[in-house]
């Protein structure tokens, strides 16, 4: 019996995890993870080091990206696994991605600014050193500086959707996503479709307009899945003719109660997910 367990949605100090990815691939060690992939958001920056370091380990490293879209009025991610990262055209459109949140980000702390908080462009880049600046960074400071008593207050006063200091970007569809990422050799997944609350015939067209640009899989196994949310996804990936894929989301002590593999502790992800995805891969 095969009881290798994998993790296919992954972050690290790239993006907006904590960990470096030299250290998320001792963390997987640790976690007894036979592969994991890494999907920082719009870069793939620490693909490289973490490959290098998953060769010492003798872990099976997927490189991946996780691209921010919206539909319909809400924002909806997908996840990139077996990313080619020297594909210019895909690194081309992450560039303008990140530069878009940059130019977001100045907004927003102009706002931030105004609410009293102290907190410049200049001392997030001190404080996150190589990071791509999201608002989970802005969260992390503002804790930090002792501001809010908790992460969670950042998003549901200050930065979240919809909240006064929130600044909004453009953003590309899931459909254009899927073709980067298809452009780039990778594997187009839906990423944690609980998270977007959409009712189902919104749910049910989103995905149809993504599977006719070549969405592959839906990520149906996830640390915010309740038992009924997974077994909802795992069904409406096996009638939409799709591949269930997972992961926990881990982003070290931005989201503490997410551990690397295993979620809240329940999460299980088989070995047999990720063979699946090779067997579509080689046939394609």
């Amino acid at each position: 019996m095969d009881t290798r367990i994998i993790d296919l949605h992954v972050h690290s100090n790239a993006s907006d995890g904590t960990l470096t990815p030299t250290e998320l691939v001792a963390e997987a060690k640790r976690a007894g993870l036979s592969a994991f992939a890494l999907t920082d958001h719009d870069t793939t920056d620490g693909i490289s080091e973490a490959a290098e370091a998953a060769k010492v380990a003798d872990i099976e490293l997927i490189p991946g990206v996780e691209l921010s879209t919206e539909y319909e009025g809400t924002e909806v991610h997908v996840v990139g696994l077996y990313i080619d990262i020297e594909n210019s055209a895909l690194q081309k459109q992450m560039a303008d991605f990140r530069q878009s949140r940059d130019n977001r980000n100045v907004y927003m702390l102009e706002k931030l600014r105004a609410e009293g908080f102290d907190i410049t462009q200049e001392a997030l880049e001190t404080c996150f050193p190589d990071a791509v600046i999201t608002r989970a960074h802005i969260a992390r400071y503002l804790l930090d500086k002792g501001y809010i008593p908790d992460m969670k207050t950042a998003f549901s006063e200050y930065i979240g959707d919809g909240c006064r200091c929130y600044v909004g970007r453009p953003k590309v569809t899931p459909m254009d996503a899927v073709d980067y990422i298809l452009a780039a050799g990778g594997t187009p997944v839906l990423a944690h479709p609980v998270m977007y609350h959409m009712e189902r015939p919104q749910l049910l067209r989103m995905i149809r307009e993504m599977k006719a640009h070549g969405l592959v899989g839906i990520e149906a196994i996830y640390s915010e899945n309740t038992p009924a949310d997974e077994q909802i996804y795992k069904t409406l990936a096996r009638e939409e003719e799709l591949l269930i894929t997972g992961g926990s989301d881990f982003h070290g002590t931005n989201k503490p109660d997410i551990r690397l593999g295993t979620g809240r502790g329940k999460l299980y992800i088989p070995y047999s997910i990720l063979e699946k995805i090779k067997e579509v891969r080689i046939a394609r």
